[in-house]
């Protein structure tokens, strides 16, 4: 839900689709339909259909028990490397790399700085991977999505006040 949404849109959101939905049986048995009312207004409205077809697959071939191999999750419609990522470093605590926006628009500021960083994603992937310290996915990869959602910010990053400013190869050399 979070993905390209406001957190404050969300919220409401998230309550009501779990008081709606609190296990994935119950979410594969609802009316597609309605799983997509119950999202709206957060946008993306393939989303809610996708979520249903993983939670109807979820049940049918893994048991109703989310799968935890990258494999397993990429291999169900509507999950790409991103969400699989996601879902092995917040649900299960694995040393998993991300790459949203925010910890793509920070890795690329302090460790390429030239070019756009969309054109360079396989380089910040790597680097998003190889960056995890051991046993800490859960808590880098959410630092990094805080760092670049308050401090690296898309718009008015403040430099002035970030502990990466003096290897980050945006930063101005004067303003060092």
């Amino acid at each position: 839900m979070l993905q390209q949404t406001q957190v404050d849109r969300v919220i409401p959101k998230f309550h009501e689709f779990l008081g709606k939905y609190p296990t994935l049986q119950d979410l594969a048995e609802a009316q597609p339909e309605d799983v997509r009312k119950t999202w709206y207004p957060l946008g993306y409205n393939i989303r809610p259909y996708r979520l249903h077809g993983i939670a109807c697959e979820t049940i049918e071939r893994y048991g109703g028990a989310i799968p935890h191999k990258p494999e397993e999750l990429l291999s169900l419609k509507g999950i790409g490397r991103y969400t699989a990522g996601a879902i092995r470093s917040f649900a299960f605590n694995k040393d998993a790399p991300i790459l949203d926006t925010n910890v793509m628009r920070v890795l690329h500021r302090i460790f390429i700085g030239k070019g756009e960083a969309k054109k360079q994603k396989a380089k910040l992937w790597l680097l998003s991977e190889k960056l995890i310290p051991r046993g800490k996915g859960y808590d880098f990869n959410q630092a990094l999505m805080d760092f670049g959602a308050m401090v690296c910010t898309a718009r008015k990053p403040v430099c002035l006040l970030c502990p990466m400013r003096n290897i980050c190869l945006t930063v101005s050399l004067d303003e060092k």
